[in-house]
């Protein structure tokens, strides 16, 4: 079914539970899986007058490199063949959605796993989603884990799997 499984990950509880997906996933098709952290250093921090963003820019692939290494060892804990990776966007014309576009085309990628908060409202206008503007501009099948569903799930009360958009 699917060969290269990509899930995007960071530090978030909506996370840990798409990357659980993806793991389970990709352990019972065989696939490749490729955790990617995305390193999003605030425009504003170059902005500042005698701020120096490599510190914030440092700081986050630190971070970064502590997801994937909690990624990775659960992939060899459970025999999944994988690389990990870790991207930055381009501070002039590119988000995380599009770093992630760019990152599943590198990786040829049969499917990309992310988590989704869910949220409605006002509070997605202002907090905004990466999972939604990802899955408006994705080139292959996408398969959202929503935070709520995937609680239920943990309880034993229904699937993790928010929606699974196909290419048109």
């Amino acid at each position: 079914m699917y060969k290269r499984i990509m899930v995007a990950v960071d530090d978030s509880k909506t996370s840990g539970y798409a990357f659980d997906t993806a793991l389970r996933l990709a352990r019972e098709t065989c696939a490749t899986l490729q955790p990617l952290y995305v390193v999003d250093v605030p425009l504003m921090s170059y902005d500042s007058p005698g701020f120096n963003a490599s510190i914030i820019r440092q700081t986050l692939y630190e971070d970064g490199r502590n997801v994937i290494n909690g990624a990775l060892t659960s992939m060899k804990r459970d025999g999944v063949q994988g690389i990990d990776r870790i991207v930055e966007t381009n501070v002039t014309d590119f988000d995380v959605a599009h770093c992630i576009l760019r990152a599943a085309a590198t990786f040829n990628a049969d499917l990309v796993v992310m988590g989704t908060h869910g949220r409605s409202g006002i509070r997605r206008l202002v907090l905004g989603s990466v999972a939604e503007r990802f899955l408006r501009i994705a080139e292959c099948p996408v398969l959202m884990v929503g935070a709520r569903a995937a609680e239920r799930s943990a309880a034993g009360t229904t699937t993790a799997v928010e929606s699974v958009k196909e290419p048109s």
